[in-house]
């Protein structure tokens, strides 16, 4: 079974981080929620979410997947994180999954990750994150370019999940979890 890493910071987006929580575990996927620090992690929007783990007790297991959710100052408090650029420098050299939603996109470029790449993002952060990657699209909602993987928003966060469990699961598995959970009739 596949194990999925979801780092959640102080004022992330709420339907950014339980959308892909939710989705991936209704694959079958093993879903490890870790909070920067050892304590419940508030949303911006006010929903306090209570972590599996703090970060630095699982920085070093061994994930097929690690998903950034956006939101502010979620993302900035990613970013300023030494331990978040750690953990995703390791999942890069093993060739693990990276994905990021709204403005954690930035989070990937501040580190260089996205040089060469296609990607997307939140509306607000979009001339940022072209300064960083080859292609910005903003016409497609979720760009997935080699083992990176990004989305524009949470109104993305169900079609992000959903991209995010075709690719460990397979296209079978993505529609048969889209099906049970009544999208696009699929």
């Amino acid at each position: 079974m596949p194990k999925a890493l979801v780092i959640l910071a102080d004022g992330f987006e709420e339907l950014e981080a339980a959308a892909p929580i939710t989705v991936l575990r209704r694959a079958g996927v093993e879903v490890t929620v870790a909070g920067l620090h050892d304590k419940p992690v508030r949303g911006s929007r006010g929903v306090t979410f209570v972590p599996d783990a703090a970060l630095d007790w699982v920085a070093d297991q061994p994930f097929d997947l690690v998903v950034l959710p956006g939101g502010m100052p979620g993302t900035l408090n990613l970013r300023n994180s030494p331990l978040v650029s750690h953990v995703l420098r390791v999942a890069q050299q093993r060739g693990v999954l990276i994905a990021a939603i709204c403005a954690a996109p930035t989070v990937l470029a501040a580190m260089g990750l996205l040089q060469g790449r296609r990607a997307t993002a939140h509306a607000s952060v979009r001339a940022e994150l072209s300064l960083a990657c080859t292609e910005l699209v903003v016409d497609s909602p979720v760009v997935t370019d080699g083992k990176f993987v990004t989305s524009a928003g949470a109104g993305t966060a169900v079609e992000f999940a959903l991209e995010l469990v075709r690719l460990l699961l397979g296209d079978a598995k993505a529609r048969e979890v889209a099906r049970a959970m009544m999208i696009d009739g699929r």
